[in-house]
């Protein structure tokens, strides 16, 4: 899938933040995280091929234990809920 790159007015690539967290979940049939103190904040990301590639990386590290879980959050679609550009 061809990944569409929006600019600003200014010409400069719009960012659409995206946040990379994870942590050890209590089962898992459900995201009930077991401590919410030990959540393992990645980082925040500029678009979500860079997020991607960090989630990638941490759910690797971690495949040996299976409640542990990553996730990635478009903050862009919070901050923006109107706004259906980009993933």
């Amino acid at each position: 899938m061809k990944e569409v790159t929006e600019m600003t007015k200014s010409g400069e690539k719009k960012q659409l933040l995206h946040l990379v967290f994870g942590g050890e979940l209590e089962s898992l049939d459900d995201v009930q995280f077991s401590d919410l103190s030990g959540l393992d904040i990645v980082g925040i990301f500029p678009d979500y091929a860079s997020a991607l590639t960090a989630w990638k990386s941490k759910a690797q590290s971690t495949v040996d234990n299976a409640h542990m879980r990553y996730f990635i959050v478009h903050m862009h679609r919070l901050l923006d809920p109107e706004d259906k550009s980009g993933k």
